[in-house]
């Protein structure tokens, strides 16, 4: 193997997960919420079903607890991710580093999105970004849902846990309290 070989296949990995980064914040701006706000959108499911369930129960989304193929939010979800990892699987022979990171960066978003949605506390201590775009008073900020990089260096991060402005919500944090763990 070749040093320009060896440089090519280690630039792979911060490469994957700063193009994923990228495209989880560019996908979840302007094509969950951008095109799902509108009902008729196949994307809707997002703003209609997942924020509304994540907001009333406090970031719970009992869709998380279903099987995951189906035509419900989480299935849909599942169908985006392996649509996005087709691009990246493509420039495997040429670039097997980028692509497996990209590829591990879908299943990552997947596997880190679900646990914030059955898990709130977990969300709360590991992914607060992600509790902020869902609970915080702007659920058109903080867009990334693994690493809040994008959200940074666009200036779209906007902080609530922890803040003045943060408030309690009674009703859905008392459904998550009696929820069995």
């Amino acid at each position: 193997m070749t040093a320009g070989a060896i440089a090519l296949a280690v630039a792979g990995v911060p490469l994957g997960f700063a193009i994923s980064n990228v495209t989880e914040w560019l996908a979840h701006k302007y094509v969950l919420h951008g095109l799902g706000r509108r009902r008729q959108s196949f994307w809707s499911f997002h703003w209609h079903e997942h924020h509304r369930a994540s907001r009333k129960r406090a970031m719970f989304d009992p869709d998380y607890e279903r099987p995951p193929l189906g035509w419900h939010a989480q299935g849909k979800e599942i169908a985006a991710l392996s649509l996005t990892a087709i691009p990246a699987l493509a420039v495997a022979p040429w670039m097997p580093t980028l692509s497996l990171t990209m590829v591990w960066c879908a299943f990552d978003y997947y596997r880190k999105h679900k646990r914030a949605h059955l898990d709130p506390a977990w969300a709360r201590e590991h992914l607060p970004w992600h509790v902020d775009h869902h609970l915080g008073p702007n659920q058109d900020a903080n867009w990334c849902v693994t690493h809040p990089w994008c959200d940074v260096l666009f200036g779209t991060r906007q902080g609530w846990i922890g803040t003045p402005l943060e408030r309690p919500l009674p009703q859905a944090a008392e459904e998550a309290a009696a929820r069995p763990s």
